[in-house]
Protein backbone atom coordinates (compact mmCIF):
# COMPACT_ATOMS: atom_id res chain seq x y z
CA UNK A 1 0.00 0.00 0.00
CA UNK A 2 1.34 3.28 -0.88
CA UNK A 3 1.55 6.37 1.38
CA UNK A 4 -1.34 7.82 -0.98
CA UNK A 5 -3.39 5.09 -0.47
CA UNK A 6 -2.70 5.25 3.51
CA UNK A 7 -3.87 8.53 3.34
CA UNK A 8 -7.24 8.07 1.07
CA UNK A 9 -7.43 4.87 3.72
CA UNK A 10 -7.62 6.98 6.62
CA UNK A 11 -9.56 10.05 5.27
CA UNK A 12 -12.15 7.67 4.46
CA UNK A 13 -12.47 5.67 8.11
CA UNK A 14 -12.52 9.58 9.95
CA UNK A 15 -15.13 10.10 7.23
CA UNK A 16 -17.25 7.55 8.35
CA UNK A 17 -16.43 7.51 11.83
CA UNK A 18 -17.71 11.86 11.83
CA UNK A 19 -20.16 11.20 9.26
CA UNK A 20 -22.03 7.84 10.02
CA UNK A 21 -20.74 5.98 12.72
CA UNK A 22 -21.08 8.46 15.56
CA UNK A 23 -24.33 9.82 15.11
CA UNK A 24 -26.02 6.43 14.56
CA UNK A 25 -24.18 5.98 18.22
CA UNK A 26 -25.43 8.30 19.98
CA UNK A 27 -29.00 8.14 18.64
CA UNK A 28 -29.08 4.62 19.93
CA UNK A 29 -27.93 5.32 23.09
CA UNK A 30 -30.70 8.08 23.39
CA UNK A 31 -32.90 5.76 22.05
CA UNK A 32 -32.06 2.90 24.38
CA UNK A 33 -31.89 5.22 27.19
CA UNK A 34 -35.64 6.42 26.32
CA UNK A 35 -36.88 3.00 26.50
CA UNK A 36 -35.17 1.57 29.29
CA UNK A 37 -37.08 4.59 31.40
CA UNK A 38 -40.28 4.01 29.38
CA UNK A 39 -40.41 0.61 30.71
CA UNK A 40 -39.75 1.38 34.18
CA UNK A 41 -42.25 3.55 34.36
CA UNK A 42 -44.47 1.00 32.86
CA UNK A 43 -43.50 -1.04 35.76
CA UNK A 44 -42.98 1.78 38.19
CA UNK A 45 -45.40 3.91 37.70
CA UNK A 46 -45.17 7.63 36.58
CA UNK A 47 -42.86 10.28 39.11
CA UNK A 48 -44.21 12.41 41.30
CA UNK A 49 -45.71 12.10 44.74
CA UNK A 50 -47.60 9.07 45.38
Amino acid sequence: MTDQDEKRHERNVFLFLTAVFVPLLSIIIVAGYGFFVWMYQIFAGPPGPG
